[in-house]
């Protein structure tokens, strides 16, 4: 029985069974495509820890299938975020973004589980081609917007694959330095290839200058599909340096570097659904500093709150989805007083912002708490404050700014619906799991990698507590003081340079002007041949064309002689010397 499983990968069920979604229609496709992920969910209850299930492909042992602590717990929050993206697309008519969904899904479940780079490398490459397609499906539904979301798919997809790329020439040189092909904890000095590998984790995992295409591909997909690719590619890359990379050191400044510099951008970016696309990296950066502190502690932390991210940030993301829903806009500028037409989103959005506070009695709490303390074991008095710095942050812009300017600032007039129940449903899932894990964390812990470290782990200690409870008091006054005195950044229409303006335009021009040049260059070049060719050709037709050219008039026989016997004697000459 384990054998069969193990050639059925996790994650097969939704890729294969996604092929069947343009056979159904209405109630049946919706109640199919949610079916799916939990019938995936259930084969990983078959699986032992330890099971590791393979097939030999050309000389090659493939492992496919690795069941351990560390799979386990990422396959499972990608299942609960399976089966939450697929009742919230309900709305969605194409067969497309249902195909996409589940293939997409159903490859980072594979990947999750996949024992060596090969198997690794194969997903990572589908999980890009699969989902790029929720992007361009915004412009079916607004033609208004197809150019811009098109533009923004071929980057994210040129992105994706070039993380693909790296990671297939650092899977050929590390065979070729190691002969192995397992997916392991190698570090950067295992062979020549172990630095592609980690590029191209980091290019996923949206490392700081690495990181624009999340900004300018999630906030252009559809409203479903934005929730869609939050919840998986950069987790998987989160999953991916937890195993490859554990205990890498150069990880915790470029995760503490993460959790600060999209602060300033969230605080002044007036698209909502951007602002916790850069809260996302914020929340990105805990995870890789634990990552790179490499303790059962601090591993066990990156695990849970990936595990804890995936549910609040796809809470909020549903929740501003909702909003863009029904009121055609997520703009901070153009929203306002919506408490009083949706006040379940409200109420789901609230606990969204909660949770990713990390407000005692919420997911975050208990599991942002883990890093920051694994931090503080460490003695790393500098990460340790640039975190706490950094949670403060967090608490401004998706915390306090998500909600007050959706739901309460500057009411624009927006009296709308409801959201749709299916919308409803999901978000009071993801609500419920935040509230779970933070009053009873025990649940998530006894999933973790190292359970020992974590059993013995107490989030609810009075020096955690007050902690949090001090920062969330600092960012909440801090908030209102600058609202009060007008000079907290106004949400205005208008486009915020990040890094990627940089090859976005400043290259683009650069490369323009190269472009120019090199024609002027080709063209000049061009002319200049034309003149020595009609220069050559004046020359040869004075001598050649009659009457005027000498050798253009018949030569006498005599004359023939004489030349052939002069060319025939230098030849002789040339030859015998």
């Amino acid at each position: 029985m384990m054998e069969l499983l193990g050639s059925i990968f996790p994650g097969a069920i939704l890729i294969f069974g996604a092929l069947l979604v343009p056979f159904l229609k209405g109630n049946l496709r919706n109640a199919y495509v949610v079916l799916l992920p939990i019938l995936s969910a259930l084969q990983l209850f078959a699986f032992e820890l330890g099971f590791q299930g393979g097939q030999s492909f050309f000389g090659l042992e493939l492992t496919i299938v690795r069941f351990d602590a560390l799979s386990r717990i990422f396959g499972i929050v990608f299942h609960i975020a399976a089966v939450l993206v697929c009742i919230y697309g309900w709305h969605v008519k194409r067969s497309l973004d249902h195909i996409c969904t589940l293939i997409y899904a159903g490859s980072a479940i594979g990947a999750t589980f996949a024992g060596d780079l090969v198997t690794l490398f194969v997903f990572w490459e589908l999980t890009a081609v699969s989902s790029v397609f929720l992007v361009w499906a915004r412009g079916m539904d607004e033609p208004a917007r197809k150019e811009r979301a098109y533009r923004a798919g071929m980057r994210y997809l040129i992105v994706q694959v070039g993380s693909g790329v790296a990671l297939l020439a650092g899977v050929l040189l590390h065979f070729r330095d190691t002969g192995s092909i397992a997916f392991e904890n190698f570090g950067l000095d295992a062979s020549r290839g172990a630095p592609l590998i980690f590029l191209a984790f980091g290019v996923k995992a949206a490392f700081p200058l690495l990181h624009n295409w999340v900004q300018d591909a999630y906030p252009e997909s559809t409203v479903a599909g934005t929730v869609v690719l939050a919840s998986f590619t950069t987790k998987l890359a989160i999953y991916a340096l937890a195993r490859g990379f554990a205990g890498t050191e150069i990880l915790i400044p470029i995760g503490a570097t993460m959790t600060v510099f999209p602060i300033f951008f969230a605080v002044i970016e007036n698209d909502l659904r951007r602002v916790l696309a850069y809260s996302l990296n914020n929340q990105l950066g805990y995870m890789i500093v634990g990552i790179g502190i490499g303790t059962e502690l601090a591993l066990n932390g990156a695990a849970a709150h990936a595990f804890a991210h995936i549910l609040y940030k796809g809470l909020l993301l549903m929740s501003m989805g909702a909003v863009l829903f029904r009121t055609g806009t997520i703009n901070a500028s153009e929203l306002g007083g919506l408490h009083k037409s949706m006040p379940l989103t409200t109420v789901f959005c609230i606990i969204g912002a909660m949770a990713i506070s990390a407000v005692p009695g919420l997911s975050g709490f208990v599991t942002k708490s883990m890093v920051i303390s694994a931090v503080g074991n460490e003695h790393l008095t500098i990460i340790f404050g640039v975190l706490l710095f950094a949670s403060a942050g967090v608490a401004d812009h998706s915390g306090i700014k998500i909600p007050f300017f959706t739901f309460f600032a500057h009411d624009q007039g927006h009296r709308v619906k409801e959201a749709p129940l299916h919308m409803l449903i999901p978000m009071g899932i993801a609500a419920a799991l935040c509230i779970g894990i933070g009053v009873y964390p025990d649940a998530l812990y006894s999933l973790l990698p190292f359970p020992a470290t974590a059993a013995e782990y107490h989030p609810y200690d009075a020096t955690h507590v007050l902690t949090m409870l001090e920062l969330l008091l600092f960012a909440g006054l801090a908030f209102v003081v600058l609202m009060k005195l007008g000079v907290y950044p106004p949400e205005l229409p208008r486009t915020n340079l990040d890094t990627d303006w940089f090859y976005r335009r400043f290259a683009k021009n650069v490369a323009l002007d190269f472009g120019h040049l090199a024609e002027y260059g080709r063209a000049s070049l061009w002319q200049g041949f034309v003149r020595f060719r009609n220069a050559m050709l004046r020359v040869i037709g004075h001598h050649h064309q009659p009457p005027e050219g000498m050798l253009g008039e018949p030569w006498t026989a005599s004359a023939t002689t004489l030349w052939a016997a002069l060319l025939l004697g230098a030849l002789l000459l040339m030859y015998y010397s």
